[in-house]
């Protein structure tokens, strides 16, 4: 027993050597939002200054504005693509007559520790969408028609719903009184065509605009401010890379409207690898690159670094788990009301949703990646690992434990030599249990970049690319049958044992 707990306290330190690795100041870390754009945005300034910086992170997809923002605030990525009419409205919160000016902006943001440049040479703003046909249909060409049509089912992602700028100023501004619903960005475009939704929001520079025929409905109020493409970073980044920095700044003026919706139909309507179609236009030549099949994206350049994220994450989050978990059920397992109270508890756990318990999580630790990931797997493991070791203790012969008192064991050498490894069967699997919860959960830790085979996920859900979701889903449930393997070997293993002994 000794054995395992020094194996599980070694795995958890070189799982987390990474994580604390990656965290070095030396490292320019780039974020980005979790759609196309973002995506090919922040490729595009992390092969820029990867020449000119000692390492450079790129840490996509991590979510809505929220949550990239506070990872800048806190110090978890140094810069990400943002837009002018998002930080003025949704992040400074300006509630002014108009949209401020760039240098009001900054002065507002300069307190915070935090400016804004570079600005890409495009504006890609919110507008809501229709098909052609039944915009014709219903005469509806401008944002104010809507308000004749409150039958209308209006599917906005959520984001949209709750910004400042977003859904409820706009009704108030046109008086509309639909209830939309909720639909991630990437879904929205086929439940349009499959008529499954009468209007969508989009950004103005989506691929699939042009390519699927859409009525983009004129904002006939004005409501929209202008939303430029720029970079949002930490005041300290010029001076602690300014071979980078420099570099970086080559890239204001570089993309028009035309290019960026070109780069978006790259990734969206061929298929093509946000690294690819950056590489290419920093290279100023066509893309080359064919579409990927599902093969290709399966065992991509990215299968190794995802492979050991994940595995990591999860090795660490199980020892984690079995280290505090074990050690509490032995202390309360005598005695029914501690018991009861420490399994309901660990069962409450289970009941959070896993994206509000990483919420909390970063709230509570101030940052994104690997941390509040590792905290919520192992908040999750705990469960099993707890109420199998409080089973198996149980399931101890009594006859056993009073032979050990008429031998004159104290209590502790009767749990180390008698109750311990009698009981390890069922530990083990409760450990096999929480291996198999924490594989599936650890693909939630890509959402707020932790890495592991979300990434794909994540990234493919945005992109609405279902060989992409199997390219991240495949291997999370191969690694998940390979632990099932070696848990069944170890349960042989124990069982010849125990016929051995007897």
């Amino acid at each position: 027993m000794h054995r395992y707990c020094a194996f599980l306290i070694g795995a958890l330190l070189l799982c987390l050597m990474p994580a604390w690795a990656r965290d070095d100041a030396a490292s320019l870390r780039i974020g980005s939002k979790r759609f196309t754009e973002s995506y090919i945005l922040a490729e595009l300034l992390a092969q820029t200054a990867r020449p000119h910086a000692p390492a450079v992170e790129l840490k996509p997809g991590l979510g809505n504005t929220a949550i990239v923002y506070a990872a800048l605030r806190n110090g978890s990525i140094d810069l990400y693509p943002e837009y002018l009419g998002t930080i003025d409205q949704e992040i400074l919160q300006n509630r002014g007559g108009g949209p401020a000016s760039l240098a009001a902006v900054r002065e507002r943001l300069r307190p915070l520790g935090l400016g804004v440049d570079i600005a890409f040479g495009f504006n890609d703003g919110y507008a809501l969408a229709m098909r052609a046909d039944t915009a014709a249909r219903l005469g509806i060409v401008r944002l104010s028609d809507l308000a004749r049509h409150p039958g209308l089912r209006l599917a906005l992602s959520n984001e949209f719903i709750g910004r400042a700028d977003g859904w409820a100023g706009l009704a108030a501004r046109y008086g509309l009184p639909h209830k939309p619903s909720g639909l991630d960005h990437g879904l929205a475009y086929d439940a349009l065509v499959s008529r499954q939704v009468d209007v969508i929001d989009i950004y103005t520079t989506d691929a699939k605009i042009a390519h699927l025929g859409l009525t983009v409905l004129a904002d006939d109020g004005a409501y929209f401010p202008r939303y430029d493409a720029v970079v949002l970073y930490r005041l300290d980044v010029p001076q602690r890379f300014p071979q980078a920095w420099s570099a970086l700044q080559r890239l204001a003026g570089s993309i028009d409207e035309t290019a960026m919706i070109a780069m978006n139909a790259q990734a969206e309507l061929q298929g093509m690898g946000f690294d690819a179609i950056a590489a290419a236009h920093l290279a100023g030549r066509p893309e080359s690159d064919t579409q990927r099949g599902l093969w290709a994206k399966l065992f991509g350049p990215d299968l190794l670094r995802l492979s050991g994220q994940h595995l990591g994450l999860v090795l660490a989050a199980v020892a984690l788990a079995v280290l505090v978990g074990v050690p509490l059920a032995v202390a309360v397992a005598p005695y029914p009301g501690p018991r009861a109270f420490v399994l309901g508890a660990s069962g409450l756990l289970q009941t959070v949703p896993s994206l509000a318990l990483l919420a909390a999580l970063i709230s509570w630790v101030d940052r994104i990646g690997a941390l509040p990931a590792l905290l919520a797997l192992t908040l999750y493991a705990l469960l099993p690992i707890m109420r199998n070791t409080c089973t198996g203790l149980a399931e101890v012969p009594a006859g056993l434990k009073l032979a050990g008192m008429a031998l004159g064991l104290s209590s502790a050498q009767r749990l180390r030599l008698i109750e311990l490894p009698l009981a390890l069967p069922t530990i083990t699997a409760g450990v096999r249990t929480a291996t198999s919860i924490a594989v599936g959960t650890a693909t939630i830790a890509a959402f707020i970049g932790a890495g592991g085979y979300g990434e794909r996920i994540v990234t493919g859900l945005a992109l609405n690319d279902k060989q992409l979701l199997l390219a991240g889903a495949l291997p999370a449930a191969a690694l998940a049958l390979a632990f099932e393997g070696l848990f069944g070997l170890l349960a042989w293993r124990q069982k010849r044992k125990k016929e051995q002994w007897q």
